[in-house]
């Protein structure tokens, strides 16, 4: 009892002077100072990295407290979001089964548990096994996280990786799906297997300690882990390894890869033992990827090919490459899948998802059409070389996921499910607009809108403005649920495709990273500014929102204009990015010095020190903020949002609301059970709501 009423005390103390709007007790330790390219740096919250320091959770647990006082009034109103959000989900549920040999795999959710579990059956019928009883290996757990599930080829066998920690630090097991018993298991492994044909050789991957992807070795199950193999090491900091089973089951690939180069070598599955053979050698700024068919090579590079060509290569000699399909500055070649008689390939033209179907008899190649202005297209779980059909999930802003059977031959499409929304879904409610907004620079930029239908174009309806543009990603149009609870009330929602992402091919990326990357951020503002001009919204009632780097993204914006935004909600934000990207110890870091530069180098320093959210604060003018983090994420440090919202609250100069919100059990992606998260997006929401004015119920 003394305990907790030790920490009720130290944390009222805390909240005194946060209440007060004074510098935080962060500001009374001693700040750290160094001299970088001529430039004195003083950084007054250092501390906030001694993750083991009862102090620094005690800070943490303050601003806790003080987000839940600051927004105790919103708890009628996150409930009503919160029971909302849940009345879209269908709880009880099944996957689509998909095949893979003699089996069908799918995964079964359950009304009031928080995690889906993993079954399969027979394809010619039989009973239903539970392969993986996730709320059983929950029970008990703060967090839970599984990932790889990866079964052998006769089927008998599953690794599985598991973490508890939420700071990515995986334990791989062996179950024995016939006894259902686990009979091995590798402590400190990542992400990435692949199965041998003997059915008890695999190979599995380790990290540095900073959670970069640095070894592949093989193992034989049940035999000590002394015995193992190391078959490749890469020592290059700026490369991450991975390892996986190509689809017809010929070959482990495993290899190499940056921002800028990759290598890639194969191992025959028949002959697990082989030396791994060297595709092609890295070259500086030639990516390339390796898919098997028949008895060659299909790879998809930017050899010759800013938006990428296909080329093919024999076996024998998989570093003789011919063209199979030529690049094109219109189209952008995203991903390749082989099948025994087809190749899928996924592309873009002008910035819209389309499918083309090359059949390997020399047939001609045809293409897939879909009707939507804006939409979002992805490959879905195909398991089976030896298939005639292609599954793809499709879905637009107000299309419902729906998961379809492409058949190759006669280009028919077969609906095989589609989200339900228990509560009822009318899409006539709804309107969907693409526009091209003319950034400052005369780039075109894309944007995606979700409106209530009548949305008044007067100025008087609040918006929420949605982006990411960074690594390349593209932030396509897609069917949310839980963003129906905003444009139901009024809110109009858009996704803004900035220059970073790759919905405009490579060159959209090229364009928004490293010493470009300051047009990431005057895009977003560029087309919030079209949204106020086209009296889509209000400066005084326009939200901002952005996650991860697209929480860097709101970092910078707030500093460059925050009188544009009433409110601005960053999501694990990577807002301290010269400390973050000086210290190589951090997950991340040393590959990412090609996304977004090295400040030892002094020109790279000087373009990051331009817009780096926490080096930039200054004693001005905020909006609302809300950021939120979770203690043990490992792709952004929880310090990073704490140290600037410390920043933020010793030099604004408004008396906005201030919130940082830490998970203390949550990883990258917030909680890790989807009840908790359903709750995490309607406290979001009701801060959104809150800022603009509408708390109250759905009109």
């Amino acid at each position: 009892m003394r305990h907790v009423l030790l920490q009720f005390l130290t944390a009222s103390c805390l909240l005194s002077s946060l209440t007060a709007q004074s510098a935080p007790p962060a500001a009374r330790r001693i700040p750290k100072v160094d001299t970088l390219h001529g430039e004195v740096r003083v950084d007054d919250y250092f501390w906030l990295r001694e993750k083991r320091n009862p102090e620094v959770i005690a800070y943490l647990e303050a601003e806790n407290a003080w987000t839940a006082q600051g927004m105790r009034h919103t708890e009628a109103l996150q409930e009503r979001l919160y029971r909302e959000i849940l009345g879209r989900v269908k709880e009880t549920d099944l996957s689509v089964p998909a095949r893979k040999g003699a089996w069908e795999y799918f995964t079964r959710t359950a009304e009031g548990k928080g995690y889906p579990d993993f079954w399969r059956r027979r394809v010619q019928g039989g009973a239903e096994q539970l392969m993986l009883d996730q709320n059983a290996l929950a029970a008990g757990k703060a967090y839970l996280s599984l990932e790889g599930l990866d079964v052998s080829p006769d089927g008998r066998y599953l690794l599985y990786l598991q973490d508890t920690t939420a700071f990515r630090e995986y334990t791989l097991y062996v179950k024995d799906l016939a006894s259902g018993t686990v009979i091995d298991s590798l402590v400190g492994v990542w992400n990435g297997t692949a199965w041998a044909d003997d059915n008890r050789t695999f190979f599995y991957l380790t990290a540095d300690s900073a959670k970069r992807g640095n070894a592949v070795w093989r193992h034989v199950v049940g035999t000590p882990r002394s015995r193992d193999v190391n078959v490749f090491r890469e020592d290059d900091v700026l490369q991450n390894a991975g390892v996986r089973r190509s689809l017809d089951g010929r070959y482990v690939i495993l290899g190499s890869a940056s921002f800028t180069s990759s290598e890639w070598r194969v191992i025959p599955t028949a002959r697990p033992t082989e030396p791994p053979r060297i595709v092609a050698p890295r070259r500086p700024g030639v990516e390339y990827d390796v898919e098997h068919a028949g008895d060659r090579f299909l790879i998809r590079t930017n050899d010759g090919a800013r938006n990428f060509r296909i080329v093919a290569a024999s076996e024998r000699e998989p570093g003789r490459w011919t063209d199979w399909q030529a690049g094109s500055d219109s189209v952008f070649i995203g991903s390749v899948l082989v099948l025994k008689r087809h190749v899928v390939v996924s592309q873009r033209r002008g910035g819209l998802q389309q499918l083309r179907v090359v059949p390997l008899d020399g047939r001609p190649a045809h293409e897939v059409s879909f009707p939507d202005a804006a939409y979002s297209l992805s490959p879905a779980d195909n398991r089976e070389y030896d298939s005639g059909t292609f599954r793809f999930v499709y879905e637009s802003p107000v299309s419902p996921p729906a998961v379809y059977d492409y058949d190759l031959e006669r280009r028919t499409r077969t609906l095989r499910k589609q989200q339900e929304i228990p509560s009822g879904f009318d899409p006539s409610r709804y309107e969907v607009r693409r526009a091209m907004v003319t950034a400052r620079d005369g780039a075109e930029v894309p944007v995606s809108m979700l409106l209530p239908r009548g949305f008044p174009q007067d100025g008087s309806r609040p918006f929420l403005l949605y982006a990411y543009g960074s690594y390349g990603y593209s932030m396509d149009p897609w069917f949310s649920s839980s963003v129906l609870s905003l444009v139901d009330r009024g809110v109009g929602y858009a996704i803004a495709h900035i220059r970073g992402g790759q919905e405009m091919g490579r060159a959209w990326y090229d364009d928004g990273k490293m010493l470009n990357k300051l047009n990431t951020f005057h895009d977003y503002i560029d087309v919030a500014e079209w949204l106020v001009r086209e009296r889509w919204t209000s400066t005084s009632r326009l939200v901002a929102n952005g996650g991860s780097a697209g929480g860097l993204l709101m970092g910078a914006v707030a500093n460059m204009r925050p009188d544009l935004f009433r409110a601005v909600v960053a999501d694990v934000p990577f807002v301290d990015v010269i400390n973050t990207m000086l210290d190589a110890s951090l997950p991340l870091t040393a590959q990412e010095w090609e996304q977004w530069g090295n400040p030892m180098k002094p020109d790279e320093y000087a373009y990051i020190r331009r817009y780096s959210p926490y080096d930039n604060v200054t004693r001005q003018a905020y909006p609302w903020i809300l950021a939120t983090t979770s203690l043990n994420d490992s792709q952004v440090m929880y310090h990073e949002p704490a140290k600037w919202v410390a920043r933020l609250r010793a030099l604004k100069t408004d008396g906005n609301p201030l919130y940082l919100r830490t998970i203390m059990t949550g990883g990258h992606g917030g909680s890790s059970g989807r009840y908790d998260r359903y709750r995490e997006i309607a406290f979001r929401y009701a801060f959104m709501l809150d800022a603009v004015g509408l708390g109250g119920p759905v009109p």
